[in-house]
């Protein structure tokens, strides 16, 4: 994988751009943070988060910086905003794992200690909406989320505002009734989720001023792999997830909790020939080149290369 906007650094070549930055992370703290099927090592969390949060901890500085100076040209008090992160990439390729390794460590930075993390999950339409419309087996794509509502976050909480999102259960694959995440003027703000670099909102356009997601990040991360080494790991979490969540009787999937090894796989393939993948390649992918960072992750869970957008 090429791209002529980005520079590409083979995983050594990352790693050593590390530079002084501390490994604060145990490895029974690391084993909280996986995902379902997401065996991230303490040997990734060094020589790829590390950089990471390096290079986002220099943009930090580097933005409130700039702030300083609009506001010296103002004449108004320095005003800190929150530094937004967004991580985009796949269902199933480990993005929610590195957002989640990626907050803990910044948080114990001393310059940006407050971090919070909104997975969009919780903007999607309810269930009980998503059925009404047809738009159930179009769960994650562009249409089937609460963009109005994403927007709306997003300007308040980079405005420094308190600003709350929708819990999103994975066990009813639903939102939460009356159940809300809240960020107050958090340092950094990490943005995780599937369509959240893409251009298209789907707001009228005809009423007020129209923005995307993508205008209120400063920074912005995509993980990437190939499409079957992602199906596979898809189906993998599924079969763990049918021994795991699906026995509670609460789960979405609960049908499925006793059905044969070869039944779930089936299930799994076609889920994802016929919903993941199409996003994927009708939505996701086309947004990977907009990302400052790129990781791009082997079969086996580790990433091999990475692309930084040259600036």
């Amino acid at each position: 994988m090429e791209i002529r906007s980005h520079s590409t650094f083979d995983r050594a070549e990352w790693s050593r751009l590390r530079s002084s930055v501390p490994l604060l992370l145990a490895e029974e703290e690391l084993a909280l943070l996986r995902g379902a099927n997401e065996p991230m090592s303490i040997a990734e969390v060094e020589e790829i988060c590390l950089p990471l949060v390096r290079l986002i901890s220099l943009h930090v500085n580097a933005a409130r910086s700039l702030a300083a100076v609009t506001d010296e040209f103002v004449g108004r008090a320095s005003h800190a905003r929150p530094f937004i992160v967004a991580i985009a990439g796949s269902v199933a390729v480990g993005k929610s794992t590195i957002a989640r390794v990626l907050k803990l460590l910044l948080s114990r930075a001393t310059d940006h200690p407050k971090v919070d993390l909104i997975a969009t999950d919780g903007f999607l339409w309810p269930a009980e909406k998503l059925l009404r419309d047809g738009m159930m087996d179009r769960k994650g794509f562009p249409e089937s989320y609460d963009v109005r509502r994403m927007i709306e976050f997003l300007a308040q909480a980079r405005a420094g505002e308190r600003a709350s999102a929708p819990v999103y259960s994975h066990t009813s694959y639903d939102i939460v009734p009356g159940a809300f995440d809240v960020v107050e003027a958090p340092d950094i703000l990490i943005f995780e989720g599937l369509n959240v670099l893409q251009i298209g909102d789907g707001v009228n356009r005809r009423h007020g001023p129209v923005f995307t997601a993508a205008d209120f990040f400063d920074l912005s991360i995509f993980v990437d792999a190939e499409p079957d080494v992602i199906e596979q790991w898809y189906v993998d979490r599924f079969l763990l997830l049918q021994r795991t969540r699906m026995q509670d009787p609460e789960s979405y999937f609960h049908h499925l909790a006793g059905a044969s090894r070869e039944e779930a796989v089936q299930f799994a393939q076609r889920l994802w020939q016929t919903v993941n993948l199409p996003n994927l390649l009708e939505n996701i992918l086309p947004t990977r080149q907009r990302a400052d960072v790129i990781i791009h992750k082997r079969a086996d869970h580790t990433a091999d290369r990475l692309l930084l957008r040259r600036i």
